[in-house]
Formats: structure tokens, sequence, C-alpha cells
């Protein structure tokens, strides 16, 4: 039987790295931003918090829940450099690792004496040597770790069964846990279940007639907090992509394939760095009504170079032709290949002549 798995989660991360170079600014509500109208939160410290400020919402919203939030634009090379240091003393504690994002780790505890003071020896480490602080879930899972992290933040440190997940959990909505999304939660909303204990008690059959035979039993065992103890130690990168908001939406053509030159320039830089190449070129194009269409083409080698990525991207852009105006745009590359595959050693794909 698998050992507890814990999930660490740094509090607030973007926020905590420059709340530690900005000390000044420590107990004032800090919001993380990019500026412009169409600026998103990163993250926010807690004293914004408290004014419903949260990640992922727009700056503007949040400006006018916390007028008087200090905003700072995010800094990507601190935030990789702060991770960095802390994702390397987790390894010096614990042996099998799984990094999830720049600021969360799921840890394998199996064979640990103590993994309670163990993890709280990790904390302390943590703190001491970088002055970030972090939440800790322990769990039989990944999922019952996960929702245990965030249960008592910040400075949380909660141990928990998935059977006292389920009774401290029963009278929270179905979007506490992750894998029910917005849209999921609206249609099981639909059919008057809204909580998890309603959606645990629910005629699975119901939901496969719903759902489909996959997802309804899924729900089910999220509800249940029945989920994985794998723990996997290193994942492969399978795309790369770069995209940009327009402060302003653009009707342009020109416009928006000049902005995809620019994107697909970073994007084969980024590529040509990390030895990575790829047969499927995507875009990704957000209309001013928020209608969100890809669009790809899959060639018969893997490239990295800029003349092919802009050639097939421009393309399928024309091809699709926004009939609205163009909120966001990005360009992306799949399918990658492994390093000794003989495909990249051929010349880049050529579009044929229209």
């Amino acid at each position: 039987m698998a050992g507890p798995i814990a999930h660490l989660d740094l509090d607030a991360f973007f926020a905590s790295v420059e709340l530690l170079r900005r000390p000044e600014l420590r107990g004032k509500p800090v919001i993380v931003a990019n500026r412009g109208p169409r600026g998103v939160v990163t993250t926010a410290s807690y004293e914004a918090r408290l004014f419903g400020v949260g990640s992922g919402m727009p700056a503007s919203q949040a400006l006018r829940r916390c007028p008087q939030a200090i905003v700072i634009p995010p800094d990507s090379a601190a935030y990789r450099e702060t991770s960095r240091t802390v994702m390397a003393i987790i390894r010096d504690h614990i042996e099998r690792v799984e990094q999830l994002g720049i600021d969360e780790a799921f840890l394998d505890l199996e064979g640990l004496h103590s993994p309670k003071s163990a993890m709280r020896k990790l904390v302390s480490d943590i703190y001491g040597k970088t002055s970030m602080r972090a939440s800790i879930g322990i769990g039989p899972n990944r999922l019952v770790a996960k929702v245990a992290s965030d249960a008592e933040k910040p400075n949380g440190f909660v141990v928990m069964t998935a059977e006292q997940a389920r009774e401290r959990f029963a009278d929270a909505p179905v979007s506490l846990v992750p894998g029910i999304g917005p849209r999921t939660s609206e249609r099981l909303g639909e059919m008057g279940i809204k909580t998890l204990a309603e959606l645990r008690a629910v005629d699975v059959d119901l939901l496969i007639e719903r759902f489909g035979a996959r997802q309804g039993p899924a729900l089910v065992d999220l509800a249940s907090f029945n989920a994985s103890s794998e723990i996997v130690t290193e994942r492969e990168a399978v795309s790369e992509s770069r995209e940009t908001t327009f402060d302003q939406d653009i009707r342009s053509g020109d416009e928006l394939e000049l902005a995809l030159g620019r994107l697909a320039a970073e994007l084969a830089d980024a590529l040509q760095r990390n030895q990575r190449s790829g047969r499927t070129i995507r875009i990704k194009v957000r209309l001013d009504d928020w209608t969100t269409v890809t669009r790809a083409k899959t060639i018969d080698s893997a490239v990295d170079d800029y003349e092919t990525i802009i050639k097939v991207a421009t393309a399928l852009l024309r091809d699709y032709a926004p009939q609205r105006p163009v909120r966001l745009i990005g360009v992306g590359v799949t399918g990658f290949a492994s390093p000794t595959d003989e495909s990249q050693l051929m010349l880049p794909f050529e579009l044929p002549a229209a």
C-alpha cells in the first residue's frame, strides 16, 4: 500500500517574493498584475484578498474592489529563481517530488518514520533559508492532500484521511474539488446537485446519462476523495506557446500578423534554447466576445525555426480570417520530437504555393 502524499503550496507566492524585495509594503494590500486595461491579477497579498481580490481577476476589477492597493508588475525571472531555490530545498528533504508549477509540488512520504515531523522541518527549513511560507496538506492520495493544503491557508498544516475529508467538506460546493470546473459545476447545479455530499448521493446512472460513461463515475470518485497516490517525478514537456492580450481589440489583419510574428520569434528562440522541436503548429485567437478558436496544422518534420512557424501560423490565421475584433492571439508548437529523432535534421517545411 502506498504511503501518504503531501501537497506543498507556497503562500501567495508572487506577492511574497515581491514583499521580500519591498519590505516597506508588508501589511499593505498588494496586487501583482500587468499594467494596462487588460491586465490580470497574478496574485495578491492576503491584505488585498480581504477585499475580494483573487488570482485571474481583471486588474481593473481588483482596483475597484480595493482602490488603495499597490500594483506591482510581475517579475518572472525573480519568481523562477526563488522557485528553483525552494524546490532544491524540498529535494534535499524528500526523494520523490512532483513539481506541479512554480509554487507547488506533491511529495511522496512513503518510508518516512514521522511524515508530519518531516513536513514541519521542511516548512521551517524553507522559511529559514528563503523567508517563504508554505501550506502543507497530507493525505492518502493526491486529491485529499491538495484540498487539505488549501483548507487553512496561509501557514496551513492539515492532515486528514479520505473519510475525514468527506465529512469536513460535505457541505462544500462541488467546485471545491480540483477537476470539477465551472461548466461542470453549472451542469451539476442544473440537476440540483450543489454540494459534494449531494454529488456522492446521486444515482451514478443519472450522471452517466448526463456526462457520459467515463466522466459520470469519475465525478463520484472526486466527491468521495478517491484519487491516485502516484507521484510523477518528471514531466516531459509536450508543447510550448506564446500569447498576448491586446490593450485594445484589434481589427486589422496586418496588426494581428505583426503580433503573431513577434510571438513566433519568441517561441522559436525558446524552442532552440531548450533543444525542442515539434510537428504541429497551432494558433489561438480570442475574440472580443470571448469566443476562443484554435487552428492547427501538422507537418512532415519536427521544426524549431521562426520561418516555418510564422509561415504556417500566418496561413492558419488568414484561413480563419476572424470576423470580429481580436482580444488575444497566440502561437504554439506541439508534438515534440525526441532529441535523437532524425526528423529534426530534415529541411523546414514549405507551404505549397497558393
